[in-house]
């Protein structure tokens, strides 16, 4: 899609594609940081009223982890490519329960096939109820309520994996370690007597916080009934969110996903920048699809809106008394 975008000059894109190693990697330690902070802080405090907002936190930071993974999708951190899945696959995807590897895949054809029968997150998801707008508010609230019981996130689950096993680039021996990498955390879960806090400080956050996010976020990315797909500032829409939705629903910039479809060569760490030098261009500042918030200008376009349409048309067709 952004071949042939001018939205900004070469010069300027150029610079906003350098590489910054170090900012990725102070990335890295914080969010993991934060997690060991929050995992102590519910541990420490024996409370259930300090747990829930443990869990946001958490889940909010496994957010993060899957945000810089999309930037190692797209080779964003070093320049040996070996060397950066050797890092990113230990440290931010094995974690999660992903591969470096298999998300690039599914993702770069993502980007090549972007709403089309070719790409592979487009092909699974339209069409499907979750993914359909305006929906039925019964079915939505049982769907968001879904992921709280885990239910909609191993439906969730069970299709991110259909998408990155249909075709297994790995080979015998990244097998072993990864199989090798989960097994010597569980001997050392083991010895040290906390699965218990493994299920209740990541597993819990995991299969029920973690995936409503990425769902809210896969929505926000190319669902509702005011896209337009046929063209590339609209095929997709980006959100300005509100401070702390950064923290929880769009950390590391992935709220500016209009920009990164048309330059995915930035690093998240500049696409405010860019963003900004976009904003600049009149073309793309008229036509760009920017929302306003995701706990309200994108819940009022994607749901609520959509409700008081189908609520609209049902007055307008009841018979009258």
């Amino acid at each position: 899609m952004g071949a042939n975008a001018n939205y900004v000059d070469a010069a300027t894109l150029k610079t906003l594609s350098k590489l910054s190693s170090w900012r990725t990697a102070t990335a890295i330690a914080i969010d993991w940081a934060i997690i060991a902070l929050a995992i102590w802080t519910g541990i420490a405090s024996d409370s259930w009223l300090v747990y829930f907002p443990v869990i946001l936190i958490i889940a909010g930071r496994m957010q993060a982890l899957a945000g810089l993974i999309h930037d190692f999708a797209h080779y964003r951190f070093i320049a040996s490519k070996r060397l950066s899945d050797a890092i990113g696959d230990p440290l931010l995807a094995w974690p999660i329960l992903a591969t470096i590897d298999g998300y690039r895949r599914n993702h770069l054809a993502h980007h090549r096939y972007t709403n089309t029968d070719r790409d592979p997150d487009w092909v699974i998801k339209f069409g499907t109820r979750e993914f359909t707008f305006p929906q039925e508010m019964r079915f939505a609230a049982l769907n968001f309520l879904g992921y709280f019981v885990g239910v909609s996130s191993l439906r969730d689950m069970r299709s991110v994996l259909t998408r990155i096993q249909a075709a297994d680039p790995f080979s015998r021996r990244y097998k072993i370690v990864r199989l090798a990498y989960y097994l010597l955390l569980a001997t050392a879960f083991t010895a040290l007597g906390i699965w218990k806090e493994v299920v209740l400080y990541w597993l819990v956050p995991y299969f029920t916080v973690f995936f409503l996010l990425l769902y809210y976020r896969s929505v926000a990315e190319h669902f509702g009934v005011t896209m337009e797909y046929d063209h590339e500032l609209t095929h997709t829409r980006t959100v300005i969110p509100h401070f702390w939705e950064t923290w929880f629903i769009s950390p590391h910039g992935l709220h500016f996903h209009l920009e990164h479809h048309i330059y995915p060569s930035v690093p998240f760490y500049r696409l405010r920048d860019l963003h900004d030098a976009m904003m600049r261009n009149e073309d793309y500042a008229k036509g760009a699809h920017i929302t306003r918030g995701y706990t309200t200008g994108l819940l009022r376009e994607v749901w609520l809106d959509g409700w008081r349409r189908k609520s609209s048309r049902q007055r307008a067709t009841a018979p009258a008394e």
